[in-house]
């Protein structure tokens, strides 16, 4: 049965919203830095604190052309390799509305994360493949790995409404942690908080500098959602 996540129960976001840890693994990529699970694997996960502001808006930085920027990576990376999650997925049209448009509308208004970016991801994740699983076990439409979908109440990682709310909750938590920067949040998605928070830098321009510090799945993955992104702007 699909849970509406406009009217999913709000206890379990605000139980995590407390925790403090920083070795954060990420959500979705190879090079997770943490192998344990369940609600204590999540508590690693989320690690903000009360002070941090959820931004009303995000906004991107306007660096743009990240593809052409980021140097540190393999031709081949930047050039349209897909993940597992990605290959395995059915191939998405841009023009054409996806039949999730009011999964991801509802997320977008519950947690403030902006609908392209929510489309850009999942299209990035899985091309919209809700029953995909990549090679490190992660699942569904936006590649939740088991110990944080537990954590983030997620009983059914191929269920669209449970995969969509819980990501783009996980996503929401990112980007108050970096304060609204959105590839510092895109790379703490895909790699983990605690690998970016380990750069010492406050802004995406700050963390572009040292970009090649971010494993190169993560230098990659930031410039696909960049590329798919520009699909989904209204």
């Amino acid at each position: 049965m699909e849970i509406n996540p406009a009217v999913a129960s709000q206890s379990g976001q605000l139980k995590w919203i407390n925790l403090r840890s920083s070795a954060d693994p990420g959500v979705s990529a190879k090079n997770n830095e943490s192998s344990t699970s369940g609600s204590s694997r999540f508590e690693e996960i989320l690690g903000g604190t009360e002070a941090d502001k959820v931004p009303s808006r995000v906004s991107s930085s306007g660096i743009g052309l990240l593809w052409q920027r980021v140097g540190a990576v393999s031709a081949g990376a930047i050039s349209g390799e897909m993940t597992d999650s990605a290959i395995n997925g059915a191939a998405h049209t841009a023009a054409e509305p996806t039949e999730y448009d009011d999964l991801i509308q509802a997320a977008s208004s519950k947690y403030g994360v902006p609908v392209d970016l929510i489309k850009a991801v999942i299209d990035t994740e899985s091309s919209f493949n809700p029953n995909v699983v990549s090679s490190a076990g992660a699942k569904g439409l936006m590649q939740l790995m088991d110990g944080t979908a537990e954590g983030l109440g997620v009983s059914d990682p191929f269920n669209p409404a449970q995969s969509i709310d819980g990501g783009v909750r996980y996503l929401s938590y990112q980007l108050k942690r970096f304060n609204g920067q959105e590839n510092m949040a895109l790379a703490a998605y895909n790699a983990g908080p605690g690998r970016v928070l380990k750069l010492g830098v406050s802004t995406d321009e700050e963390m572009f500098g040292q970009l090649d510090k971010l494993p190169e799945e993560t230098q990659a993955y930031i410039a696909k959602i960049e590329r798919a992104r520009a699909k989904y702007a209204v």
